[in-house]
């Protein structure tokens, strides 16, 4: 990590924080931070699970605009673009806490992570057109594939923002709660997560996100693969006879 982003652990509960005053650019530096933040997760066995904010009173404005001067037709790909698959495809759930303002660049951030809870002032929206470029991180593809096209399209087209309110309607937040909760019920939803069979949680995801890439008929053959390696673990021997039991299941990652 770097003196822009830092990490700090709430049980098995990672909390990244992007602190890059005054907005949280994703300046030179930060999707280094957040990914080497990324690795400390998956490389921690005993930390299960990330909650992703920005410091300070906004989640992530957006990219620095200042570094659009020096970008060549393959920037998209040498900067932000690994770090959201990175993050994307993390074997451990990463919730993201969007407060103030995520624009561009920070949505995209945001629309890697597997949940987002957002606090009831955040706005957040994709206005490249404004700037006369396009979302170059995953805004044409992730957000039609969390919204819808033709929701998508109305806001990439327009750069439009919108609130917190509108973009847990249209399914692009999962919720929306208190400023003073914001840390606490991403940590909440982490730990609701993680406290599943941690394999089958990371199956899941695998299934979900490669799975929309795929043609329906191998989704399936992909989601009947990973169930049958689900089957095989001692997690799934143990949710069964817990179940069975009535008891709590004690899973283990095995």
């Amino acid at each position: 990590m770097t003196n822009l982003v830092s990490i700090s652990k709430d049980n098995d509960v990672a909390v990244i924080t992007i602190d890059n005053p005054p907005v949280n650019a994703l300046s030179p530096g930060v999707p280094e931070g957040i990914s080497t933040a990324i690795d400390a997760v998956n490389s921690d066995p005993a930390v299960n699970a990330a909650v992703v904010i920005g410091a300070g009173r906004t989640f992530v404005a957006g990219a620095d605009i200042k570094e659009f001067g020096k970008m060549t037709s393959g920037g998209p790909r040498r900067s932000l673009l690994p770090l959201l698959l990175h993050i994307e495809d993390s074997g451990k759930p990463v919730v993201m806490a969007i407060h103030g303002t995520a624009f561009g660049g920070g949505l995209e951030l945001a629309m890697a992570g597997h949940y987002r809870v957002a606090s009831p002032t955040a706005q957040v929206g994709q206005p490249e057109v404004k700037l006369g470029i396009i979302p170059g991180y995953g805004g044409t593809q992730r957000l039609p594939r969390l919204v819808g096209k033709g929701i998508a399209m109305q806001l990439v087209l327009t750069g439009e923002m919108i609130s917190a309110q509108e973009a847990r309607r249209i399914g692009l937040v999962n919720e929306v709660v208190a400023a003073t909760e914001l840390i606490p019920r991403a940590e909440a939803i982490a730990a609701k997560i993680i406290a599943n069979a941690p394999l089958a949680v990371q199956y899941t995801m695998e299934a979900m996100n490669k799975g929309l890439e795929m043609p329906l008929a191998e989704g399936l053959y992909l989601e009947a693969v990973l169930f049958g390696a689900a089957c095989a673990t001692e997690d799934k021997k143990e949710g069964t006879t817990a179940f069975l039991e009535k008891r709590a299941a004690g899973f283990k990652g095995k």
